[in-house]
């Protein structure tokens, strides 16, 4: 949803205690999610542990058309005609 919408996302997997000895598990979770959005999205940061903390970020693919959608704008009225006066 957010990728679709222009948005970056950031994926977390946070360790704890134990988990800490598993962190190869959550990688793979990581690497999974990456492969099922690859066609909406681009990697920006590969799976990257921090710690306790193990996220990677992802980034819209750009459109071929040429960037940004834009909003159709509506056509404004035409400025009015000067009045002229008839004597």
């Amino acid at each position: 949803r957010f990728l679709d919408e222009g948005d970056k996302v950031k994926a977390t997997i946070f360790f704890r205690g134990r988990e800490m000895t598993r962190t190869n598990l959550g990688r793979q979770i990581l690497e999974r999610l990456i492969k099922d959005v690859q066609d909406k999205s681009i990697v920006e940061f590969r799976p990257r542990q921090e710690g306790n903390t193990l996220h990677a970020i992802l980034a819209p693919k750009k459109e071929e058309g040429g960037g940004k959608k834009e909003k159709p704008r509506t056509a404004a009225a035409p400025p009015p005609q000067p009045q002229v006066k008839q004597a």
